[in-house]
C-alpha cells in the first residue's frame, strides 16, 4: 500500500517544479537508475529569481544549477548534452523574462528541427496585472494576454503558460511524454508567470513519486513491413542511407549486421555520421551535397534506397536529384518524415525495423558485383582521404589538412575525440574527412546549422561525456557570433580544445555568392565597407585567454601539431587559431544544391549562372 496516497505538501509552483524534475529517474544498461535531469542552466533576472531560484537553491544538491553567460548559448549547451546521451537525457533551461526568454528562441528551433530534447522555462508577466507594464513586459494593444513567449508556440513540440498551480498535476506529465517520445521529441516550452512561481498549492506526495521514465519503442506494422521486404527483395543495387535515427534508435549493431548479410552498402547523413565505424568494408562515407565520391555515386546508380531515421533534407538528396530514380523505402519512427518523396513509409524504431526486415529477406543478398563495386568505390575513398589529410607543408591551409592534424595528434583520436561543429565551410569538410569509430564520436548541428553553437555545443557534450576528448572546430566566424561560454567550460572544469580555423570573414557563403554569379560582397573583410583603419586585427588567443582558457596561435600544419599536443596536456579548456585558405577546398564528392538564382540580372555571371540552376533543377524527383 502507498504510504503517501492521500497526503499532501504545501509548495510553491516552481519549488513542485523542480521537485518533480529532480524526482525522474531513467534505466541504465546496467540495470540501474539514474536521473533523466542532468540539472537546469540559468540565468536569473527579475523574472525568475525570486520563485524558480529559490526552489533550484533548495535543491541544489540532487538538480545541479550551472550559470551561464548567454541564454542561447547555455540552450545549446543543454541541448548538446541531450544530443550526446542519444535523447535518453536532457536539462532544463530557464531565464527570466524579455530579452532574456526572446534569447532562447534560436536554440528552440534548433531543437525542433534536429528532433532534440530541452525543457525551456522562461519567465513571464504577472498574471495579476497588477504591475503591468513590468519592466521587460511587450505589450499588444489588441490582445492582452500576449506576451513574448508567444512567440515559443511555433517552436515547440509542447507548449504551456501554468497559470495556476495545480496546472502542473497535468502539464508535467504531458512535457515530460513529448521529451521521451521517440516521434514527437523537441522542445517543450513552460511559460511560467512571475507570480504563479511563487504561489502555493497542496500537491499530493505521490506526485514526487512518478514511474521510471521509459523510453519505448515504435513497433512496426507487419503488413508495411512485408511490402518493405518485397520491394527490397526485387532490387539488385540498392543502398541504405543512414539517419539520426539509427543513433538514437541505439541501432549501430544492427544496421552493421543487415549490411553485412545482405551486402548492402551504407551511406550516411550529417546526422547519422558514426552509425557504422569509418573503416567498414561497406561504409561509403557521407551522402549529398556534402558527400563523397564514393556514396554519391553509389546512390546515383542505386535501383532501390533504404532511408533509416533521415529526414531526407536537401542536403542529403541533392536538393531530390541524387536518386531521384530510385524506389525509397523510408523506415522512421516519425509519420512526417516517413511519408516524404512519395516513398514506401514503414514507421518503426530502426532497430527492430531492421532487425525484422532481415529476418523476413531471410537469404536475400543484393547484387555480387553492386556490393563488390561498393567495397571498391570504399576502398579508393579511404585512400583519398589518407592523402587530403596527411599533407603537412603548404603555404596556407586549408580545412582539409587541419582536420588531418586534429586526428593525428591522438593515435585513439577515431574512438576517443568527439567532434562537435555546426556552421560555414567546416561542416563540409568534417562530413568528408573526419573518421569515428564511436557512434556520438561525430557531434554535427546541420539540421539549423547555427552558427554560434559550436563552444557552447561543445560545454554540454564534455557535461555529457566528460572522459571524452571533446574537439570544437569552428570558423572566425561563428567563434564571434558566440564563444563566451568557452568561459563557462573553464568555470567549470569542462576542458574543451577549441580549434579556430581564420579565413577572415564567411568563407562559406562567400564561395556560394559567387557560384550563383555574384560578385564577391560583404562577406569576407576585404570585400565590405570599411573605414580608415581597414579590416580589425583580431588575435583570437589573446581573447580566449582573456575568457580564463589557455592559447596560442599558429601558422603553419606542424606548429598546429606541436599546439595540440599540448593542449592535450593541458588541464582546462585551450583555444589553437591558425589561418587557413578561404577559397580551397575538397573537390571530391558533393552534388547539386538548389539555390535559386535571378531570373534577371545586369552581370552576365548570373545569367549564365541562372541557365545552369534551370538545367540542374530539370533532374529533381517530381513532388505531387
Amino acid at each position: 500500500m502507498n504510504a503517501a496516497k492521500g497526503k499532501t505538501i504545501r509548495l510553491t509552483m516552481a519549488q513542485a517544479l523542480v521537485r518533480y524534475l529532480a524526482a525522474l529517474r531513467v534505466a541504465t544498461p546496467d540495470g540501474g537508475r539514474e536521473a533523466l535531469f542532468g540539472g537546469a542552466f540559468a540565468i536569473f533576472g527579475h523574472g525568475n529569481v525570486a520563485g524558480l531560484g529559490e526552489a533550484l537553491y533548495q535543491e541544489r544538491a540532487s538538480f545541479p544549477t550551472y550559470r551561464a553567460h548567454n541564454e542561447q548559448g547555455m540552450a545549446h549547451a543543454a541541448i548538446a548534452y541531450a544530443k550526446a546521451h542519444m535523447r535518453r537525457r536532457m536539462m532544463a533551461v530557464t531565464t527570466s523574462i524579455g530579452p532574456g526568454a526572446t534569447n532562447l528562441l534560436t536554440a528552440a528551433a534548433l531543437a525542433h528541427v534536429n528532433r532534440l530534447p530541452v525543457l525551456l522555462l522562461p519567465g513571464d508577466v504577472f498574471v495579476s496585472r497588477a504591475p503591468d507594464p513590468v519592466l521587460q513586459q511587450l505589450e499588444d494593444g489588441g490582445d492582452g494576454s500576449v506576451s513574448v513567449n508567444d512567440a515559443f508556440k511555433p517552436l515547440s513540440r509542447y507548449f504551456d503558460r501554468i497559470i495556476y498551480p495545480e496546472q502542473l498535476l497535468t502539464a508535467l506529465p504531458r512535457a515530460i511524454a513529448v521529451l521521451t517520445d521517440a516521434a514527437q521529441c523537441g522542445p517543450v516550452t513552460l511559460a511560467l508567470p512571475q507570480d504563479v512561481q511563487t504561489m502555493a498549492y497542496d500537491y499530493p506526495v505521490e506526485f514526487f513519486n512518478p514511474p521510471l521514465v521509459r523510453f519505448r519503442t515504435v513497433q512496426p506494422d507487419l503488413e508495411d513491413m512485408a511490402a518493405a521486404a518485397a520491394l527490397l527483395g526485387q532490387a539488385r543495387q540498392p543502398l541504405i542511407v543512414a539517419g539520426g535515427g539509427v543513433l538514437y534508435g541505439e541501432a549501430g549493431a544492427a544496421l552493421r549486421a543487415f549490411a553485412e548479410k545482405h551486402g548492402i552498402p551504407v551511406a550516411e547523413t550529417q546526422a547519422g555520421k558514426g552509425a557504422l565505424a569509418w573503416d567498414h568494408p561497406l561504409q561509403l562515407g557521407a551522402i549529398g551535397v556534402t558527400g563523397s565520391p564514393a556514396a554519391n555515386l553509389m546512390a546515383g546508380q542505386a535501383d532501390l534506397v533504404l532511408a533509416v531515421g533521415t529526414r531526407l533534407q536537401d542536403f542529403t538528396t541533392g536538393s531530390n536529384t541524387l536518386f531521384a530514380s530510385a524506389k525509397l523505402v523510408s523506415l522512421n519512427v516519425n509519420a512526417f518524415d516517413a511519408l516524404k518523396q512519395r516513398g514506401l513509409p514503414v514507421l518503426s524504431d530502426a532497430r527492430v525495423g531492421l532487425e525484422l526486415l532481415s529476418a523476413m529477406l531471410g537469404d536475400w543478398r543484393a547484387g555480387e558485383g553492386w556490393t563488390a563495386r561498393a567495397q571498391t568505390q570504399s576502398n579508393e575513398w579511404r585512400e583519398t582521404v589518407d592523402a587530403i589529410t596527411a599533407r603537412r607543408f603548404v603555404a596556407l591551409p586549408y580545412d582539409g589538412e587541419v582536420i588531418g592534424a586534429v586526428q593525428r595528434s591522438a593515435a585513439d583520436s577515431s574512438k576517443r575525440d568527439i567532434v562537435v561543429c555546426a556552421a560555414g565551410t567546416l561542416p563540409a569538410e568534417l562530413h568528408k574527412l573526419w573518421r569515428t569509430s564511436t557512434p556520438g564520436g561525430y557531434h554535427m548541428e546541420y539540421g539549423y546549422s547555427t552558427m554560434g553553437y559550436e563552444v557552447a555545443g561543445g560545454l554540454g557534450v564534455k557535461m555529457a561525456k566528460p572522459h571524452a576528448e571533446v574537439i570544437v572546430m569552428v570558423g572566425d566566424g561563428s567563434y564571434l557570433m558566440m564563444n563566451s561560454e568557452l568561459a563557462t567550460s573553464v568555470m567549470l572544469g569542462k576542458k574543451l580544445i577549441v580549434v579556430l580555423l581564420d579565413n577572415r570573414g564567411y568563407g562559406c557563403i562567400n564561395r556560394l555568392q559567387q557560384a550563383v554569379g555574384g560578385a564577391p560582397f560583404n562577406n569576407m573583410f576585404d570585400d565590405c565597407l570599411q573605414a580608415a583603419p581597414g579590416m580589425p586585427q583580431i588575435d583570437f588567443a589573446l581573447h580566449a585567454r582573456s575568457l580564463g582558457a589557455l592559447a596560442e596561435n599558429v601558422k603553419t600544419i606542424p606548429e598546429l601539431e606541436a599546439a595540440l599536443a599540448r593542449a592535450r596536456a593541458a588541464d582546462r579548456s585551450y583555444l589553437v587559431c591558425i589561418d587557413t585558405d578561404p577559397a580551397r577546398t575538397t573537390s571530391e564528392g558533393g552534388c547539386w544544391w538548389e539555390v535559386a538564382v535571378p531570373e534577371v540580372s545586369q552581370r552576365e555571371q548570373v545569367r549564365q549562372a541562372r541557365k545552369t540552376y534551370e538545367q540542374d533543377k530539370s533532374a529533381q524527383r517530381k513532388s505531387q
